[in-house]
């Protein structure tokens, strides 16, 4: 049995609703097979995002200072309460199709959480699962955060690794479960070269769903 074809969009800097109406378009392209199975890879300006299980009083400023601070505020559709995306993160956005063989919400979850896992072990960072919660864990606390959105198998939204990122916009909202917040540059004492990061994590996610890279996507990387 042939691997299913992963296509990879590294698209730097995004704003959030581009990205979302880009994460809309591919949606439709995947339902209709237009598209193959796509990793949109990415960074958001400062933002914070409502999952489903969330409200706005999880945002601790208001209309006039999230203005001051520069932060857009989204509600969406995705799993899980309130976190934040900014520049220095790694916010990848797997559109791809669950059915036939992989059609289980958890196993896709977890699975997600693998290749985080194992893409911190490439950096020499343990990462872990803690039971009953979302996301990848270290000792220092949360390195990524999972929201996902799938409908008829059609997955949406994903994770988001800190990478380098400014943790202090971590403190303007009451997070998943108010757990501590850390990010790669934090524990390891030094910044680290995000386009690596992506390039691990495109390995992992290939490793873990047992998928081959589009070599058009490959090209593309190389040509940027």
């Amino acid at each position: 049995m042939s691997k299913r074809v992963l296509s990879v969009q590294h698209l730097g800097l995004v704003d959030y609703a581009s990205a979302l109406s880009l994460q809309r378009q591919t949606e439709q392209a995947r339902k209709s097979a237009l598209q193959p199975d796509t990793l949109l890879l990415l960074e958001h300006p400062h933002t914070f995002t409502i999952g489903r299980r969330g409200d706005a009083s999880c945002v601790l400023l208001d209309e006039t200072e999230l203005n001051a601070a520069g932060v857009s505020l989204f509600e969406t559709n995705r799993g899980g309460k309130v976190t934040y995306h900014g520049p220095g993160q790694l916010v990848g956005y797997p559109i791809v199709n669950l059915s036939p063989d992989r059609e289980d919400v958890h196993r896709f979850v977890r699975d997600l959480e693998e290749v985080l896992i194992r893409t911190l072990d490439d950096f020499q960072i343990k990462g872990f699962r803690i039971e009953g919660l979302t996301g990848v864990h270290t000792e220092r606390g949360k390195v990524a955060a999972i929201g996902v959105h799938i409908a008829r198998w059609i997955t949406t939204h994903g994770f988001a690794l800190n990478v380098n990122t400014d943790l202090k916009y971590f403190d303007m909202i009451i997070g998943c479960e108010g757990e501590p917040v850390t990010s790669m540059e934090q524990i390891r004492g030094d910044q680290v070269d995000l386009a690596e990061v992506e390039d691990r994590v495109i390995q992992h996610f290939l490793e873990v769903f047992s998928m081959e890279l589009d070599p058009v996507s490959s090209l593309d990387h190389m040509l940027v």
